[in-house]
């Protein structure tokens, strides 16, 4: 890390600091706190002869950014200390445009752990994966690097390359990756229609304009079917969250009232409730979300919410369970502490942490042999097959609905979200016969 010996205001904000570090010994101290009072005088002695006697001088400022860092970085993989530079890139990756690679990283025991690759990025487009480990990055070993250490060394200028080792579950050796680092635009939401009557939308992250995008796209499809929708597939896999606000108001365009989510923690001030509104659009067409292990935090949010009111149904594999609530608190020289303040908690009371979301259907992404089979031998594919006499229209419509035949999850979804919209439709015909009737 750099010192910064020659800038007088930060140094003056750090002797505050410890002033207020003293302070704040004398009045726990005053209350008695024998223990406490204790281990901050030794806090304090070790600092002195530290940068009294170390054998080369020591900054001040370095001195205390490290003991903050230390402090943090000791808790859990989440919560850290942020400089000023680094609280800039963080604004900017909520916003939809940063420059890096596109993926998110965690530390789980210590190990560079890729949670999930966003679409259509430098890591998605390498082919790298949820739960890959990256071993090196630039042939530095990340064993010995923190978080944050690890993300800068990712970062750089676009059009520069960078070079990782990643090891995977299955293979007895990492293999070199090099990517090249562009500027990341995020398009959060895509759609596009599967059979007639069924919408798919797919959600990559939550940013700042996911919710309105969600809409649009939503309204797109309704128009494109000329009436509407029958069901609708929503796609969370390999999210890897982002904006709290952005869950909540993703969750409550499918639902007209109820808690979303709920997080509680030691202060008051961490007990919080989210709840939906009343929808000035209604939609209320079948629902089957995706979550696989790479669904996190504002994902599992919505997934755990849409299934607790029993809203969707959810389909895939397992989720990340990242359920905790990071809150960044800012210091008086412009760096500031992201520290895990409480947990996320779904709306039947469910902790997300570590734990994740379990979907309502596990259907793995391997394909299963009888759908492969069911691929392998049709009449189209047999040597000298009969033309049924039709224009290539047919064969153009067959190619662009191929895109999601291939997805056993997505293939799955789309069979219950059919078989609910018929199973539906009947319940309310008979309901309607029955009201006639009973008239």
């Amino acid at each position: 890390m750099k010192s910064n010996q020659n800038s007088p205001r930060r140094r003056w904000f750090l002797v505050a600091g410890l002033l207020g570090l003293a302070l704040f010994a004398r009045t726990v101290a005053a209350a008695a706190d024998d223990e406490t009072y204790e281990r901050l005088r030794i806090l304090s002695k070790a600092f002195k002869v530290v940068r009294d006697g170390y054998v080369e001088p020591v900054p001040f400022d370095e001195l205390v950014d490290n003991a903050i860092r230390g402090m943090l970085e000791h808790l859990d993989p989440h919560s850290s200390y942020i400089t000023s530079e680094e609280f800039q890139a963080f604004s900017e990756s909520t916003s939809g445009k940063f420059g890096g690679l596109g993926m998110e990283v965690t530390q789980r025991g210590g190990v560079l752990m890729i949670v999930t690759p966003i679409e259509d990025t430098p890591a998605s487009r390498a082919g790298l994966e949820p739960g890959d480990l990256i071993v090196t990055i630039e042939d530095t070993s990340t064993d010995q690097l923190r978080l944050d250490e690890a993300v800068e060394l990712l970062k750089g200028d676009p059009g520069t390359d960078v070079t990782i080792e990643v090891l995977r579950e299955g293979w007895d050796d990492p293999k070199e990756f090099t990517l090249t680092r562009e500027v990341i635009r995020v398009k959060s939401v895509r759609s596009k229609m599967l059979d007639p009557g069924y919408g798919y939308v797919r959600i990559s992250v939550f940013q700042e304009d996911t919710t309105s995008q969600l809409e649009k796209a939503l309204d797109k499809l309704s128009e494109e079917n000329k009436g509407p929708l029958s069901g609708v597939v929503m796609d969370l896999r390999q999210n890897p969250g982002g904006l709290l606000d952005q869950a909540v108001s993703v969750s409550d365009t499918f639902l007209n009232s109820g808690i979303v989510v709920s997080t509680k923690g030691r202060d008051a001030s961490q007990r919080q409730q989210f709840a939906a509104t009343p929808n000035k659009t209604p939609r209320e067409y079948p629902l089957v979300v995706l979550v696989d292990g790479g669904s996190a935090s504002a994902s599992e949010i919505v997934a755990g919410a849409l299934q607790d009111h029993g809203r969707a149904v959810l389909v895939g594999e397992p989720t990340f369970g990242k359920g905790s609530v990071q809150t960044i608190i800012k210091l008086d020289d412009g760096s500031a502490l992201r520290l895990t303040t409480a947990f996320y908690y779904t709306p039947n009371g469910r902790l997300i942490q570590a734990r994740g979301i379990e979907p309502d259907f596990l259907v793995g992404k391997a394909e299963s042999a009888l759908m492969k089979e069911s691929r392998r031998r049709r009449e189209a594919d047999l040597r000298g097959h009969l033309q049924n006499g039709q224009s290539g229209e047919q064969d153009k419509g067959e190619a662009e609905q191929a895109w999601w035949l291939a997805d056993i999850q997505l293939t799955r979804a789309l069979q219950l979200v059919e078989s609910y919209a018929i199973f539906d439709k009947a319940h309310r015909k008979r309901a309607a016969t029955e009201g006639a009737a009973a008239q």
